[in-house]
């Protein structure tokens, strides 16, 4: 499911038109970046938790060349779904 289908999803489901779902998407998408970008953890109850982690320096490889390359330190997203989520998904 890609954003258009999941705006459309959202407008069905919640009888708002895809205008309205597409501007409630867009702003659910920017609390949640903006909250991670300020260092701050995301829960959704019964959904799952959004946080941050610091990934290490590391040396990698070049798939082209070969080559060794130094991939710098960055901050990644993480991801744990929550109970009703998991439970949901393996029925």
């Amino acid at each position: 499911m890609n954003k258009t289908e999941f705006v459309a999803s959202v407008s069905e489901d919640s009888g708002l038109s895809k205008i309205d779902s597409a501007k409630a998407v867009d702003a659910f998408f920017k609390t949640i970046s903006s909250s991670l970008k300020d260092g701050n953890d995301v829960r959704l109850t019964g959904f799952g938790t959004f946080k941050t982690t610091r990934t290490a320096a590391r040396d990698g490889k070049n798939p082209r060349t070969g080559e060794k390359i130094r991939i710098q330190a960055s901050n990644t997203v993480r991801f744990k779904p929550g109970k009703s989520l998991k439970d949901t998904v393996n029925k």
